[in-house]
């Protein structure tokens, strides 16, 4: 199906007048919102970006040109462009195509995106292969606003607009302001110097200028005084200073000019920045109105914009709600975000203590060296974030907090698997990373009131770094509080062993059920306290049944399955082992009950593979 859908010749867009591409927009916009409102997935940003991903694809041709998303929020126009319109009723389900740009599945997808502000560099790379190697293809990279909070991106700028290569980076500002107000003098100086009849006459300038010693004088001094002028008019100086060349600001919505502006943009040697505005939601009133709420979505009434399904609480709200009310017992209690305030819970927070709430945008690196200066003059930092996002701050993970052994907590949400934003969401690798980090003590609630009392455990109960590990959306059928211990025995039995933490548990306990039918009498024990990892009443269990079964929702290497199996060997302990987990690779993207099903790591699979390990599958 993904081979079909590649083979389809692209269709280039530039033989459409203007008003065929409007048509175009919106027809696309009207899919679109159809599509999400069925599948779920990010709306208000794709619903922005229609005219300007229309204008790019009747300028280049996504089958040799590099077109390089920043997160990849916007590219499902894109995909409805480049042979996957038919598909998008498929969009993040398991076995449809990816709600991020994925190269596996289209030639039209130049990278993979899911994280934010690595697009510039990614895009240099592709621009200095294409030198290195004599070939002829355009590379753009188009971003975010939002993504220019992240350090990353200004690292690409730095060296892209020193490069001397030729490539575009299209900055989408949707929201946040980058520069000052300057008003209709600047925006109507921005718009002359970009009609293309100014833009012949300059290159046409230039070229005479340029022709003689007297020229070339004049057209320094002319050029200075420009730019003395320009600067104190135009919001550009920073990305010139960069060394690329600046146009902009343009109508992200008028597709005509903006078709034309990038015309003129790609055929210009050198580093270009183009800075387009756009609308976030454009042409749903209920995403034009509260973007951040239709930014990811689950499905929803197409005409209302209300969901289809209420949401229950969420590990997430719990959190959030649960640290609101121990800031109010200690003033120390700080809260910190990495542009992720609603997704982690942290609303309540930011509303009731405003000057303990922080946001440093997409700077996963910058929040754990914030938290860590914190930790070290007294206060006591929480810092919550998405477990994949957190894989950006390894470094400073050991560099300024363990080495100290500060007393920071991390609240890792989205665990484990988290269904249909795929590989680069999944939580797959916290327990591994987490776990090499020198003093660090790892936590994993399986229930909202685990999740309370563990995160005041962490907050006044644990010296240096502490992290608690929970999963997306909502609890299952094990709420009961298993205690404080590191483990524990949560159903007792003799004929095997089987050990879970998280919301894997109550997968485990089904498991012990079917087995059960089976004649089977499997002893469940729960592990609270990951890292350090307390084997003792594995151990203890091990020695009675003979065989040991861990279910975990977490990458293959370095899992607790491994380091319990390891604890074994050391105690003397001979034992058939048996562990369940996502696997050496990445995993896919689809509604998180069938990866499990796939995986074996649903109650039915976890019970199949217990009894082959018993010799009565």
């Amino acid at each position: 199906m993904l081979k079909e859908r590649r083979e389809q010749p692209h269709p280039l867009l530039e033989e459409l007048d203007d008003r065929q591409a409007a048509e175009l927009c919106g027809k696309l916009r009207r899919e679109l919102i159809e599509d999400v409102a069925a599948t779920g997935g990010h709306l208000a940003s794709n619903l922005g970006a229609v005219e300007l991903t229309v204008a790019i694809h009747r300028v280049f041709d996504t089958r040799l040109d590099r077109l390089v998303f920043d997160v990849g929020h916007q590219c499902y126009p894109h995909k409805m462009l480049t042979g996957r319109r038919e598909a998008m009723s498929t969009l993040r389900q398991y076995g449809g195509i990816a709600g991020f740009p994925k190269p596996g599945e289209s030639i039209h997808d130049a990278f993979i995106a899911g994280h934010a502000s690595n697009s510039v560099a990614v895009a240099l790379g592709m621009a200095r292969a294409r030198t290195l190697l004599g070939e002829d293809y355009r590379v753009v990279a188009l971003i975010g606003d939002g993504a220019l909070t992240g350090g990353l991106s200004y690292e690409g700028l730095s060296n892209a607009g020193s490069s001397g290569q030729q490539l575009l980076v299209i900055l989408n500002d949707n929201g946040m302001s980058i520069t000052p107000n300057v008003g209709g003098v600047a925006e109507h100086l921005a718009r002359q110097r970009l009609r293309p009849t100014y833009l012949a006459f300059k290159k046409c300038y230039q070229n005479v200028m340029k022709a003689t010693a007297v020229g070339r004088f004049l057209y320094r001094g002319l050029h200075r005084v420009k730019q003395a002028l320009k600067q104190s008019l135009l919001p550009c100086s920073m990305f010139e200073d960069m060394g690329f060349r600046y146009l902009g600001p343009v109508d992200g919505h008028d597709l005509p000019y903006l078709t034309e502006i990038l015309r003129y943009a790609s055929a210009l040697d050198g580093p270009v920045l183009l800075h387009v505005k756009t609308v976030k939601g454009k042409g749903f009133p209920p995403a034009e109105e509260n973007p951040d709420a239709f930014h990811g979505v689950a499905p929803f009434d197409s005409i209302t914009g209300r969901p289809k399904r209420q949401a229950g609480e969420t590990f997430s709200a719990v959190f959030g709600k649960t640290l609101l009310r121990l800031a109010q017992r200690d003033s120390r209690v700080c809260a910190i975000t990495a542009a992720m305030m609603s997704g982690t819970g942290l609303e309540p927070f930011a509303r009731q203590f405003p000057e303990r709430f922080f946001d440093v945008g997409i700077a996963e690196g910058c929040a754990v060296s914030m938290a860590a200066g914190m930790a070290k003059q007294g206060a006591i930092p929480v810092f919550a974030v998405y477990s994949t996002f957190l894989q950006r701050s390894y470094d400073m993970l050991i560099h300024d907090m363990a080495i100290e052994n500060l007393h920071v907590v991390l609240g890792v949400d989205r665990s484990g698997l988290v269904g249909e934003d795929g590989e680069t969401h999944h939580g797959l690798f916290d327990v591994a990373y987490l776990d090499s980090v020198p003093h660090m003590t790892v936590l994993a609630p399986s229930n909202f009131r685990e999740l309370e009392e563990m995160l005041e455990f962490a907050l006044f109960h644990v010296q240096g770094p502490v992290a608690l590990r929970y999963p997306r959306g909502g609890e299952g059928a094990f709420v009961h509080s298993s205690g404080g211990a590191p483990t524990a025995v949560i159903r007792p039995g003799k004929d095997i062993t089987l050990a879970g933490y998280g919301m894997e548990i109550n997968q485990v306990l089904e498991a012990a059920q079917l087995l059960a039918q089976r004649g089977v009498e499997a002893e469940v024990v729960k592990i609270n306290r990951l890292t350090p990892l307390d084997a003792g009443e594995v151990c203890r269990s091990v020695k009675k049944t003979g065989v040991l079964l861990t279910a975990e929702e977490c990458a293959g290497q370095d899992c607790v399955g491994l380091r319990l199996a390891a604890e074994l060997e050391r105690s003397g302990i001979s034992a058939k082992v048996e562990l369940l987990h996502c696997g050496d690779g990445l995993v896919t993207h689809g509604e998180a009950g069938l990866l499990k099903n796939a995986l074996s790591l649903d109650g039915a699979g976890i019970a199949n593979r217990a009894l082959e390990v018993l010799g009565r599958g």
